[in-house]
């Protein structure tokens, strides 16, 4: 049976009436819909644009397809209706068309420098083998590769870049070949600009982000990918490591401190910004809206948040919004979310592949 909805449809910021069919939206009315959701806001569904649905709570991989289905429903039950997994141990593309699973963008497993990332996560390589395993995990993903630009080097007590800049940009051009865009992890200042003038198509975290290399994302369109959440543990990281890398203790807590001015001034300059929790491993699923409101915090108004977790990521990652033949994923609030972000911790209405969730 086809489904109507009929609210102010963002970013329109009309009062529109829409008709699901199947998996699909019409703006031609259907006779003998059922009004599903009469009033409100009508958002495109939101978007998790860096999480784990293979890593567990507490950085270990999991053993079983469930566990992921579990996951991916934890955010769906908060209105988040697409997801970009940003590397997985655990491959699951069974999921990929899944009924009321979320939409799916999936990486392979991270490309990792050896001995020096998350034990059992990433596929761990020298520079000599960093091409040919980009080429083989971006057959893994559908459409994106992950590489760890950047981790603690036991050597110097300190975050130091994953391989030579050399290696880097190969490892971006291999993924380029390979048609698929590239990710990168980066906390330090040296790692994230080696790999923005590599040319990757998106900045994970991006704490040693300076004002010069934000320009250079704004004229790339390099987008950004924050994950404010993360960012928050460092305090626990630098706690734990401080007896024996006082400097990398030290390191992390001054990019802590500094990374909302960072965020605020790459929103400034034009850098595209999406929504990320990089839920799975330190941080739980579901909590999308949690992160919307630290970016607002940071600064970004709330209607460019609300785009960011919505429609305009929804596009970034080829999903058609609530538009004539487009994807009917749809989250439905009481209230104005520009007006008030924090109506979008509570949607009234969430439907997913054209199928009413709540």
């Amino acid at each position: 049976m086809a489904l109507h909805v009929r609210g102010v449809l963002l970013p329109d910021d009309e009062v529109r009436d829409l008709w699901l069919v199947g998996d699909r939206v019409t703006l031609e009315p259907v006779t003998g819909a059922d009004t599903i959701s009469d009033g409100g806001y009508v958002v495109p569904g939101l978007v998790d644009a860096h999480c784990h649905l293979g890593i567990q709570y507490g950085a270990k991989p999991i053993e079983h397809l469930d566990q992921a289905r579990e996951l991916a429903r934890t955010d769906r039950d908060a209105g988040v209706l697409a997801l970009r997994d940003a590397g997985s141990p655990y491959p699951y593309p069974e999921l990929d068309d899944e009924p009321g699973i979320p939409r799916l963008v999936r990486a392979g497993r991270h490309v990792a420098p050896t001995r020096r990332y998350l034990r059992d996560i990433g596929i761990e390589v020298d520079a000599a083998d960093v091409v040919a395993t980009v080429t083989a995990q971006a057959k893994a993903g559908t459409g994106w590769v992950k590489l760890v630009g950047d981790w603690i080097d036991r050597s110097v007590g300190d975050l130091a870049p994953s391989w030579d800049p050399a290696t880097m940009a190969a490892a971006v051009e291999a993924a380029h070949a390979a048609g698929v865009r590239a990710a990168v992890h980066t906390f330090s200042e040296e790692g994230v600009a080696q790999m923005v003038r590599a040319g990757v198509d998106s900045v994970e975290h991006g704490t040693g982000l300076s004002l010069d290399l934000i320009d250079e994302m704004a004229r790339r369109g390099t987008a950004l990918v924050p994950t404010m959440i993360q960012i928050r543990t460092f305090g626990g990281i630098a706690e734990q490591a401080r007896a024996k890398f006082p400097a990398y203790a030290d390191h992390m807590l001054a990019l802590r401190d500094g990374f909302p001015e960072v965020v605020t001034s790459a929103h400034e300059a034009g850098v595209p910004i999406y929504v990320g929790t990089d839920a799975g491993g330190s941080v739980r699923h579901g909590l999308a809206a949690e992160e919307m409101l630290l970016l607002h915090e940071a600064g970004i108004p709330a209607a460019d948040v609300l785009a960011a977790a919505s429609w305009r990521a929804r596009e970034w990652l080829g999903f058609p919004g609530l538009v004539e033949g487009g994807l009917a994923d749809l989250v439905v609030y009481d209230a104005d979310p520009r007006r008030d972000l924090r109506v979008v911790r509570a949607p009234r209405r969430i439907v997913l592949r054209g199928a009413v969730i709540r």
